[in-house]
C-alpha cells in the first residue's frame, strides 16, 4: 500500500517535468535560446513551459523546416515564421492565436480552423493550394498574393472579403464552396449576375476602378480594369 501510494504520488512529477518533442534542430534551438520560453534555463522545453508562454514566437529566417512542437503553445498570440523551409502549418492546437506571418516558405496547406480570433494572416510567397477562412469571423487583414497553385478561397462572406482584402493574383476568387466541382463549375458554367462598384452600386464597368464581379454560384472576383 505505502509502495502504490509513493507511486501515485510521482505521478503529477513526471507529468510536470515531460519534455515537448521538438525535432527540428533550428526551431528547438530558438525556443530553448529564448528565456521567455525556456524558463528555468535548461535544454529542453518542458510541457509547463509551453503550455504556460502567452507571448509571440518569432523565428523568421532560421532554416527551420519542421514546427513540430508548436501545438504546446496552446496561449500563442504572435507567430511569426517568415522566410523558412516549411511545407505545412497546422495551428489548430493555438486557439489564441492572434497574428500568422508565414511568408517565403514552401506551404501547400494552412489550418486555420481553430483559430477564430486570428486578426491578421501573412502567407504570400507560397505554394497554396487550398485555403479555408470560413471559421475565422475577426481576420481583417490577410495577404495571400503569389500562390500560384491556388484558386478558390473558402470564406463565409465572399462579398466581404473581397471589399476589403488584397493584393490577389488573378486567379483568386472567394466562395461559401471550394470544393473541386464547384472549382470546375467556376471556370465552365458560372452565370455573371452583376458587377458592383466598392459602394456596391450595380455599374457596368468604369476603367481603373476596382469592380466586383458577382456570379451565380455565390462567387465573388475582384477586378480593376486598366486603361
Amino acid at each position: 500500500m505505502k509502495k502504490l501510494l509513493l507511486i501515485l504520488l510521482c505521478l503529477p512529477m513526471i507529468g510536470f517535468g515531460q519534455n515537448v518533442n521538438i525535432p527540428d534542430a533550428n526551431f528547438k534551438a530558438y525556443l530553448v535560446g529564448n528565456s521567455l520560453i525556456n524558463t528555468n534555463g535548461d535544454s529542453e522545453i518542458q510541457v509547463s513551459e509551453a503550455t504556460a508562454f502567452n507571448g509571440s514566437i518569432e523565428c523568421g529566417s532560421m532554416n527551420i523546416s519542421d514546427l513540430t512542437g508548436i501545438e504546446y503553445f496552446i496561449h500563442l498570440v504572435f507567430l511569426d515564421c517568415h522566410f523558412n523551409l516549411l511545407t505545412s502549418l497546422d495551428m489548430s492546437s493555438n486557439p489564441n492565436l492572434d497574428f500568422l506571418y508565414c511568408s517565403h516558405n514552401q506551404i501547400t496547406s494552412i489550418d486555420v480552423s481553430q483559430n477564430a480570433i486570428l486578426d491578421e494572416l501573412v502567407c504570400f510567397n507560397n505554394q497554396l493550394t487550398s485555403l479555408d477562412l470560413s471559421n475565422n469571423p475577426f481576420l481583417a487583414d490577410m495577404y495571400c498574393f503569389n500562390n500560384p497553385n491556388l484558386s478558390c478561397i473558402k470564406v463565409d462572406d465572399p462579398i466581404w472579403s473581397a471589399t476589403n482584402w488584397e493584393p490577389l493574383d488573378p486567379q483568386h476568387y472567394f466562395s461559401t464552396n471550394c470544393s473541386t466541382t464547384d472549382i470546375e463549375e467556376h471556370t465552365t458554367n458560372k452565370e455573371l449576375l452583376k458587377v458592383t462598384d466598392l459602394l456596391g452600386r450595380v455599374t457596368k464597368g468604369i476603367k481603373n476602378e476596382v469592380l466586383f464581379y458577382i456570379y451565380d454560384d455565390g462567387t465573388v472576383e475582384k477586378r480593376i480594369v486598366i486603361e
